[in-house]
Formats: C-alpha cells, structure tokens, sequence
C-alpha cells in the first residue's frame, strides 16, 4: 500500500529521507487522480525498501501543497535527499515513472 503523506509527516518521511522519495499530491475529486492511483500502488510494492511512494490528499494537507505550489494535480514530485529534482504534472505511464524513479536511484 502507498505511503500516506501528510502535512505532519512531509518534514521526517521525505525532506529528511536520505533517499528518493515520490510524492503523488491527489485529490477525491480528481479523475485522472483516481487513474494514477494504481500505479503509484504498484510502484510503492515494487519499490519497497528503496524508495518511499506514496500520496498526499491537498484538501486535508494544504501546507505541504503550499510549499511546493501545487495548482494542478495530479503533481508528482521526486525528491531525492529532500531536493526536488524531477515534478510531472498530469497522468503518468508506469513507465514513465519508473525510468525517472531509477534515474534517481542509479545517480
């Protein structure tokens, strides 16, 4: 299961994560929201142990969204020692995703 974030845990779980973190900012709401869902719980599996994957719901964690200046979701942010250092906005591949997300993990 994908990694819930929050405006609580944000700071522990990804600024201070010496490693890739890969943050779904989502919302009930959204369609093409519901469409990556599957992915990003496929990638959290998959993932397990070397990456963190998860969600963050902007209507329940606005300060997180703030930070980064989320307008549009979905937004997928990849983090790397707490730097962003690749954002996609809008529906993603599998693919995609896992090419960046081990792009980052081979760097």
């Amino acid at each position: 299961m994908a990694f819930e974030f929050t405006d609580a845990n944000f700071q522990e779980t990804a600024i201070e994560n010496s490693g890739i973190s890969v943050v779904d900012f989502w919302a009930e709401w959204c369609g093409p929201c519901r469409m990556i869902t599957p992915i990003i719980e496929e990638l959290s599996t998959e993932y397990e142990g070397k990456a963190v994957i998860g969600k963050l719901n902007i209507d329940t964690n606005k300060g997180v969204s703030m930070k980064y200046g989320i307008r549009s979701i979905p937004t997928i942010l990849i983090l790397k020692n707490g730097e962003v250092v690749e954002k996609h906005v809008g529906v993603a591949t599998k693919q995609a995703l896992t090419e960046k997300i081990n792009a980052h993990l081979e760097a």
